[in-house]
């Protein structure tokens, strides 16, 4: 049964719903939490790749794919209990005690950070998986509980749009951290963030528990399968999950292939990285945002479809507007690489799949929340980040092997886009069982 919540007044607009009482701190906790994830991750990455001290110690062909591991395992081991926990607690009390947590954590990091140390910022990395881990299923669980049905999919249509956003922000932290220029102040800054985060949470309107209170399932396998097992039998959710997971395997396929792309097909140099990187996060949350627009507040997978359809095309047409690999040589430039018209055909494909994943991602995330029971809705969030986190491993496996097979990054971003055709295909077909009840 969809929850109609306790307070009923409805903003007007964006801006109304992120000052509103009931999902302003929300937003600004989950936003500040995803800055803090994404700059110590990529300061991490970067230190390996970069730094001369640190390839003299590790191989960084272990180290990076060990790092992304040792972050995604923990949403593997904990994510069940933590839905389970989730469930049974007052969500806004466990969202403050978890964000406390993340300051020592924060503080131990910045340390790292002084220090220069990607052994420390590797050690806390796994730490800080437990701790996303455990805040995932809390902070998309919690917003039927604070918002009226017909303000859902803007709700997860903001929180979709600041985290790209976030992540675009910590990642060029994450670079000032890497190159040792500014560490002090960014190290200051992770740990100011950190408190931040700590300090809004403070004003997340406090919820019931959805179940009964009972003994946690901290028999990690045992409880991954069992919330699995219950999440797929609700067959219009478990769509919702698959189409949500298909959206970050396509896009960690993009993501994890920009550098390489930029540097090996377009020939250019890594500031081009970095507009790919903010066009891509502006994209999801023009995308995000232009859903709720399109679907009028709507409950409605109506637009899945057309988002996955856009995905494929601007897909396909990124393969055609790839030029051959250039000849070995200096890297043009950042102004260079704008004076080109086939780069912006280049960039405008980019734009369009970001955008279009932002139309077809938040509308399975409203349908999943509004189509779950209140009383398991943060282990099926939970049971989500599982499969999303399978969902992104697939990617890194297959895009290996693929490219091991001598498939090209072009390539690859073809085959991805025939793939997501197909499921916009599958999309339309399912549109019946993507539906929920809508109150007035």
């Amino acid at each position: 049964m969809l929850e109609v919540p306790q307070v009923k007044h409805k903003p007007d607009s964006a801006i109304g719903l992120l000052v509103s009482r009931r999902f302003g701190p929300l937003f600004a906790t989950q936003f500040l939490s995803a800055f803090n994830d994404n700059a110590l991750r990529n300061a991490l990455v970067l230190m390996i790749a970069y730094r001369a001290d640190a390839a003299g110690q590790f191989s960084a062909q272990i180290m990076i794919p060990l790092a992304a591991g040792l972050f995604m395992l923990p949403f593997f081991l904990c994510s069940a209990t933590a839905g389970q926990i989730a469930d049974e607690s007052d969500k806004s009390w466990l969202i403050r005690l978890i964000k406390l947590i993340e300051i020592p954590v924060m503080l131990a990091a910045a340390g790292g950070v002084l220090a220069g140390s990607p052994t420390v910022l590797l050690a806390l990395l796994f730490v800080m998986g437990i701790v996303a881990a455990f805040f995932g299923p809390l902070k998309y669980a919690i917003l039927p509980d604070l918002l009226a049905p017909e303000e859902l999919l803007l709700g997860n249509a903001l929180v979709e749009a600041g985290t790209f956003i976030a992540i675009l922000l910590g990642t060029i932290a994450g670079m000032v951290i890497a190159t040792r220029h500014g560490s002090a102040a960014v190290a200051g800054l992770i740990v100011a963030v950190a408190l931040a985060a700590w300090m809004t949470s403070w004003g997340i309107p406090p919820t019931t528990p959805a179940a009964r209170g009972g003994a946690a399932h901290w028999t990690l396998l045992a409880a991954t399968v069992r919330v699995i097992r219950q999440a797929a039998q609700e067959p219009g959710p478990f769509r919702s999950m698959l189409g949500i997971s298909w959206f970050w395997l396509a896009g960690a396929t993009y993501l994890s292939q920009f550098p390489a792309y930029v540097r090996f097909i377009l020939g250019a140099e890594e500031a081009v990285v970095t507009l790919f990187l903010t066009l891509f996060s502006v994209g999801i949350a023009f995308g995000s945002l232009l859903c709720n627009r399109l679907l009028g507040g709507r409950l409605s997978a109506s637009s899945v479809p057309w988002g996955a359809l856009g995905i494929g095309l601007f897909s396909i047409d990124l393969w055609m507007a790839s030029p051959p690999p250039p000849e070995a040589g200096e890297l043009t430039t950042f102004l260079t690489f704008l004076g080109d018209p086939l780069h912006w055909r280049v960039l405008t494909d980019l734009f369009g799949i970001a955008a279009s994943g932002g139309v077809f991602v938040v509308p399975l995330y409203a349908l999943l929340q509004a189509m779950t029971e209140r009383e398991h809705r943060a282990r099926a969030i939970a049971a989500n980040n599982i499969v999303n986190a399978a969902a992104m491993v697939i990617s890194s496996a297959v895009t290996m092997g693929l490219i091991a097979f001598g498939v090209s990054i072009p390539g690859l971003f073809l085959l991805t886009g025939t793939a997501t055709v197909a499921v916009a295909v599958l999309f339309w077909r399912m549109l019946p069982l993507l539906t929920v009840a809508q109150t007035t």
